[in-house]
């Protein structure tokens, strides 16, 4: 069945008892997987709703990924460590703990071939580690802020990261060369009433042939305490490192773009939070403006696309997981 944005609506709600920053469906579709503020983990079955809580973390969990075909769960926390769980297991429990930063893991990605991850942090580092074992392939330093995101490219030979300022690293994966450093000034902005940056890419996705990179996050920001600015999407030139195409939002709102996805049909879609709450929109690639929006009622702190490429998870501050479907309501 072919997506279709404008019938997009919440189809149903997972409720959790604490606030949760973090969401991944497993590549089998069976479950979505949350990361929450009570340093847990949940899984929920879709099919039949069953909860089960994954307890290993001494902090918020947003990291989240899937290793060995899917069969297991790798997350990353606010407490430095990764965790390797078996996904479907009846009674989750570590397979192994590596202490892998010092301070917050911000994200973790999987390259295309499935046999490295990246992960990157509030120690400025960015780490590749074997996805089978978990042990240290090789350090890449060179960021001078907290590094927010990280992403391989499609040909898994190339790797970016990007920082509180915006400043982007791309990195030879095989050799951990820097090759180039580029920055993106609408993703963050320092504020001199404050002194303090605010910004950095909140999301991070290439495009399938490998062409743009597309962040996602705040700007014009007016109040960086209180973390107020707008949302926005760059689509990125990645030979050039240029922004090619600026996506924002028509309505003026407070908030951040805080997932992406690149929808296999070709449109892109943002789920935002902040002080306006929390909506999904819908952009096609040569548009500014979005043509399509849904309000979720509560801000959402990531995003997740299904395998059926119609169900979307957000994950929200007030403690629940929304499924939306991107089809017509059942008549």
């Amino acid at each position: 069945m072919p997506a279709d944005p404008l019938k997009t609506h919440v189809a149903k709600t997972l409720a959790h008892t604490a606030p949760l920053v973090g969401c991944r469906f497993d590549p089998t579709g069976r479950f979505v997987f949350a990361g929450g503020e009570d340093n847990k983990i949940v899984r929920w079955e879709l099919a039949s709703g069953t909860k089960t809580e994954l307890v290993a973390h001494d902090s918020w969990i947003h990291a989240l990924t899937f290793v060995a075909n899917g069969e297991t769960l790798v997350s990353g926390g606010y407490d430095g460590r990764l965790i390797w769980w078996p996904a479907a297991a009846e009674k989750p429990a570590p397979i192994r703990t590596v202490e892998a930063h010092q301070g917050w893991i911000r994200q973790v990605a999987l390259s295309p071939d499935g046999s490295l991850l990246a992960t990157c942090g509030n120690d400025l580092k960015v780490k590749l580690w074997n996805a089978a074992d978990g042990t240290l392939v090789r350090e890449l330093i060179g960021h001078e802020r907290h590094v927010y995101h990280v992403a391989f490219h499609p040909d898994g030979k190339q790797l970016v990261s990007g920082d509180l300022t915006a400043k982007f690293i791309h990195w030879e994966v095989d050799t951990g060369k820097r090759v180039r450093d580029f920055a993106i000034a609408s993703l963050s902005k320092y504020d001199a009433g404050f002194m303090a940056d605010y910004g950095g890419p909140y999301c991070l996705t290439f495009t399938n042939d490998g062409k743009r990179l597309v962040a996602g996050g705040i700007t014009n920001v007016t109040n960086a305490f209180a973390g107020v600015g707008n949302p926005i999407l760059v689509e990125i030139d990645w030979e050039s490192g240029k922004d090619v195409m600026t996506h924002l939002v028509k309505a003026t709102m407070n908030g951040k773009v805080f997932g992406v996805i690149l929808h296999p049909e070709g449109f892109l879609i943002g789920a935002t939070g902040g002080g306006a709450g929390g909506s999904l929109f819908f952009w096609k690639s040569d548009s500014k403006d979005e043509f399509h929006s849904l309000n979720l009622g509560n801000t959402c702190r990531d995003l997740a696309m299904h395998p059926d490429n119609l169900q979307l998870a957000t994950c929200h501050h007030d403690k629940n997981v929304r499924i939306s479907l991107m089809a017509p309501k059942p008549a």
